[in-house]
């Protein structure tokens, strides 16, 4: 109500007329879409912190794609594991039946299932059956392409210096 004599205000008539202001009821339709979304952002930089801390990766090592003259080239099996620890990442694997000695292990970048560029050149046995093994410092752009599945582990031998063995590194 107004007192007599004075001229409205419209827009202090709305606020002195209106309903109070609702608060936020988490239990109705009407939750704001900002807190759902916030709490989504903290989640999953959690999950980024934890992906980089003891995160452990495998990889099934077989053989590269054959051709009908690299056929009895390209034979054997293996393994690798990396472990990321912050921004270091530890890998060993193992590996048998290649048909000549391993000569070269190196990391590779690349989408899963296509050749990448060579990122790093781990240890091996020269030998048909032995062990890898390497331990790096990473940039962040290099955590970020391990953990999203862009690395793999590659074998070269005396038979097939393009490539013997590979597999990428999954979580």
């Amino acid at each position: 109500m107004r007192p007599k004599g004075r001229v409205p205000n419209q827009m202090l008539d709305h606020a002195l007329n209106s309903a109070p202001p609702r608060r936020c009821n988490p239990t109705r339709p009407g939750f704001p879409l900002t807190i759902v979304v916030a709490v989504a952002i903290v989640a999953g930089l959690g999950f980024t912190a934890r992906a980089q801390n003891g995160q452990t990766f495998h990889a099934r090592l077989s053989p590269v794609p054959v051709t009908a003259s690299t056929v009895s080239k390209i034979t054997g099996s293996g393994s690798a594991t990396a472990v990321l620890e912050g921004r270091q990442v530890t890998i060993t694997g193992s590996f048998e039946g290649l048909a000549s000695a391993a000569t070269s292990a190196q990391i590779f970048r690349g989408p899963k299932g296509i050749r990448g560029t060579a990122i790093f050149e781990l240890t091996i046995s020269k030998a048909p059956s032995g062990t890898l093994s390497g331990s790096l410092d990473l940039t962040p752009q290099q955590a970020d392409d391990l953990v999203k599945g862009r690395w793999y582990v590659q074998i070269q031998s005396e038979s097939a210096p393009d490539g013997n063995l590979w597999g990428w590194l999954l979580p």
